[in-house]
């Protein structure tokens, strides 16, 4: 009865563990959004959205929602940034 408990315990665990994800910051834009959600049942979430060159940028976007802009922890300062983004723009 141990043997199967076990087993059965070992593999709840690694369900658990495959749910992470790895990469939570792009190391290549230098500022993140960090985007709190709301969920059913009580249960929030949150996300980091890293693709933004500017905290005015950032703060934009993040505007009227439940976000905060920081500094991306992983980015590394010594390359160039990406180009901006070019817009659409939208016919008349």
């Amino acid at each position: 009865m141990r043997l199967p408990l076990l087993t059965l315990t070992a593999i709840a665990t690694l369900f658990v563990a495959a749910d992470a994800s790895a990469q939570t910051y792009d190391p290549r834009y230098p500022v993140c959004m960090h985007v709190y959600t709301l969920g059913g049942r009580g249960g929030g979430g949150d996300y980091y959205d890293c693709s933004f060159t500017s905290i005015p940028q950032c703060r934009a976007t993040a505007s009227g929602r439940a976000a905060s802009c920081d500094v991306n922890p992983y980015y590394a300062f010594d390359e160039p940034p990406p180009p901006p983004r070019r817009r659409h723009k939208k016919p008349h």
